[in-house]
């Protein structure tokens, strides 16, 4: 549970493609600080110290023409179809998450000095990297299987790439088990904004 002091925090869980993002927006529209795993991730990625280790491990394939990370060279590696990429993928998590968490306790702490009262946290990997310890509630985006298919297809996406990412988190069954509310996102977007109004009370506590 958090400290009184800092703003309430809710997380987010679904599987791929589920719209865990547009949720989150929907909070923000409420009026909560929004808390991007991801883009923590890709700040991450530009340390010197992480690309030095990635480097070392992979190689120059991972290094982009300005020394950057490649991040699609990077997901062909640890979202691929092998043996290996569970292994290489927990290397990768090893060396990020716990950056990517002390990140995101920082900007709790400046959210906190803003006088923000609730705090959406958007993380795919957050059951994964412990990161649930920062909410005090979370929220299970339910949509199924077939349709999360279709929508990361639009995205681009193959099957057997939706069904790699998936593969590489925690099934949707133990999110839903975590999750103190179920928002149905499978319906039109303003249904699911409904929901989102309807829960405010309840989250901002």
């Amino acid at each position: 549970m958090m400290n009184s002091a800092r703003p309430r925090i809710v997380g987010i869980l679904g599987g791929v493609a589920s719209g865990k993002s547009f949720v989150a927006k929907c909070l923000e529209e409420l009026g909560a600080g929004r808390l991007d795993a991801d883009k923590a991730g890709h700040e991450v990625l530009t340390r010197p110290e992480v690309i030095a280790k990635l480097r070392e491990h992979w190689g120059d394939a991972v290094v982009d023409e300005a020394g950057q990370i490649a991040r699609p060279a990077v997901a062909k590696i640890v979202f691929a179809r092998t043996p290996e990429a569970s292994r290489e993928l927990a290397f990768l998590e090893q060396i990020t998450h716990p950056l990517i968490g002390a990140l995101l306790q920082k900007r709790i702490e400046s959210f906190a000095e803003s006088g923000v009262r609730l705090l959406v946290l958007d993380a795919p990997v957050m059951l994964k990297a412990g990161w649930d310890r920062f909410c005090d509630t979370i929220l299970f985006i339910d949509v199924p299987t077939a349709e999360r298919l279709r929508r990361a297809q639009g995205r681009g996406w193959t099957e057997k790439e939706f069904h790699a990412r998936e593969a590489m988190q925690e099934s949707v069954e133990i999110k839903r088990r975590a999750a103190d509310f179920v928002v149905d996102n499978s319906g039109e977007p303003e249904a699911t904004k409904s929901q989102i109004t309807r829960l405010w009370p309840l989250l901002i506590g």
